[in-house]
């Protein structure tokens, strides 16, 4: 696909075909742009995703954690959790420990729905990598995931 922020003429100037900065940025459009779309048609949307996600992986959760799981400014999620609150896909409790704070949760409707959403994730991930071989996605998470780590001051445990 090309777009006018994605120019793949090559009489552009090397220097900004290969300036990395430029090529994530692009890539990064693009990505967005692919799973917002997809998202979309699927009547979601990127924070869906990632408040599903941190429900179903690491339990139920406070929404100030929650916030801080997800990347989700705090009231912004208020928000998201109303959107799928509404859906019954997650539910809001009292915290029994501090009944100020809200507790959420994933609802069973809510653990089929994020089943869907991973399904058109894969789907909306594999078109987005198709020039890319298994080998080649790997290399490129752990590349990725390096940079960010490296930017966020994020030290992973390292393997071997």
């Amino acid at each position: 696909m090309t777009a006018p922020d994605m120019p793949d003429d090559p009489d552009a100037p090397a220097r900004l075909r290969t300036l990395p900065s430029r090529l994530l940025g692009m890539a990064a459009m693009h990505a967005d742009r692919v799973v917002a779309a997809g998202l979309s048609a699927a009547d979601a949307r990127k924070w869906h995703y990632a408040a599903l996600v941190a429900l179903h992986d690491l339990g139920p959760a406070s929404q100030a954690t929650l916030s801080r799981r997800t990347g989700i400014h705090r009231s912004d999620l208020v928000a998201v959790i109303n959107e799928l609150a509404d859906r019954d896909l997650v539910e809001r409790r009292p915290d029994p420990e501090d009944r100020r704070r809200n507790v959420v949760s994933l609802t069973p409707a809510g653990a089929r729905w994020l089943s869907h959403l991973d399904d058109l994730l894969r789907s909306l991930q594999d078109d987005l990598l198709r020039p890319l071989s298994g080998p080649e996605r790997e290399q490129l998470v752990d590349l990725l995931t390096r940079l960010v780590d490296h930017h966020t001051g994020i030290r992973r445990p390292t393997e071997g």
